[in-house]
């Protein structure tokens, strides 16, 4: 990681944040729907509910602008961004309708491994229709739009496409925000590369504000510092999102699995065997649309050797749970932008995701995300 020179940004010297977004489904569509949700809130207020911070380092969630959108849906590709949100197959929580005209269009990205065979077999507004469009020069469309930040938000078991993003994001020059359980910023090669570039990544796959795997990591090391041995635990996760049907072929599960089940392991004082730890999709309920039902279970022992168990059902709309991690997350890279830090931040990547290149506890990753804004040093 390199520092160039230190920078800390002020109010004053506040500037737009121009994004680009790799996949427009249910995850973007929050996010942009917060962008002008959150666009008049007053500055001032610290205490804003689903934010963790509404000003970061002066910058503001209306300073975050949309500058280029790729999709492979036919249903979204050449329509403007405001409207492709709300196209099928994305079925998330509508909070906020009246987004205006964005003047962006969702241009064709190549398919490559992002629509899963199976999917051909369910009905076409729940699943993923590929446009016969050429695939569009992303490279070109970044540095055209003059984007300083990509998203990604490939479907699961997206290795192709999410490593052609990423060399998108080095060629055009741009930060990258990896959402998805493909391991890009976690892995030393990548790092090395973005490093190279001198540019900033963060990833790998998002952790929620209050999800799933969080919930299942604080219970791990709640158990942990309180001197509780867990013997076994499971997480069971349903949904109804085409990211849950996405998930019905196992094979797109491989970095999935991995990836939460060592951001759990990760808190615990002793790693458990395979049989005695399962964390992973279980099924799609199509009805259940964005909601996202999932079921923890611990069991252990305490002072005494005397069992103790804890079941805990946990239900949330799924895509606004992430979309406020990444609201810090993009301004994060900006900051590194600034301050022209390269390669992966650890801080970001410890406190936003679940496959982070180095884990810390939520607690400490937290306290150094907030060094990070005050301009200290990476660790």
């Amino acid at each position: 990681m390199r520092r160039k020179k230190k920078q800390i940004l002020t109010s004053k010297k506040r500037k737009e944040i121009r994004v680009a977004i790799a996949g427009i489904g249910n995850c973007a569509s929050s996010l942009i729907q917060g962008l002008y949700y959150y666009k008049d809130i007053d500055s001032n207020d610290n205490l804003v509910p689903g934010l963790m911070h509404n000003v970061l380092a002066g910058y503001r969630i209306s300073d975050i602008k949309v500058v280029a959108a790729f999709d492979i849906d036919k249903r979204k590709v050449g329509r403007d961004v405001s409207k492709a949100i709300f196209a099928p197959p994305n079925c998330t929580k509508i909070f906020c309708r009246d987004v205006p005209p964005m003047g962006v269009k969702v241009k064709m990205g190549p398919v490559l491994d992002g629509v899963a065979p199976h999917m051909k077999e369910y009905p076409a507004d729940k699943k993923f229709l590929p446009a016969s469009q050429k695939p569009v020069d992303v490279v070109k469309e970044l540095k055209k739009s003059r984007a300083e930040i990509l998203i990604n938000y490939c479907p699961v078991g997206s290795q192709k496409a999410t490593e052609y993003y990423a060399n998108c994001a080095l060629k055009a020059g741009c930060a990258f925000i990896n959402c998805m359980p493909v391991f890009i910023c976690s892995e030393k090669k990548w790092s090395k590369r973005f490093e190279k570039k001198n540019l900033p990544c963060i990833g790998d796959d998002i952790k929620s504000q209050v999800g799933a795997t969080i919930v299942h990591r604080t219970l791990s090391h709640l158990f942990a510092q309180r001197g509780v041995i867990i013997d076994k635990s499971y997480q069971l996760n349903f949904g109804g999102n085409a990211d849950f049907l996405n998930m019905l072929s196992r094979k797109r599960l491989k970095s999935k699995k991995i990836s939460k089940t060592e951001s759990v392991e990760s808190q615990l004082s002793k790693r458990l065997s395979y049989d005695n730890l399962h964390i992973g999709p279980s099924d799609w309920v199509p009805w259940l649309k964005d909601n996202k039902i999932a079921f923890i279970r611990l069991e252990g022992r305490k002072f005494g050797n005397v069992p103790i168990e804890l079941e805990l059902k946990l239900s949330v709309e799924d895509s606004p749970n992430s979309a406020g991690c990444v609201i810090d997350a993009i301004r994060l890279a900006k900051l590194a932008l600034d301050r022209n830090i390269a390669g992966v931040l650890v801080s970001p990547s410890a406190y936003f995701m679940k496959h982070p290149i180095q884990q810390f506890t939520d607690e400490k990753a937290r306290e150094m995300v907030e060094e990070f804004i005050k301009g200290q040093r990476e660790r």
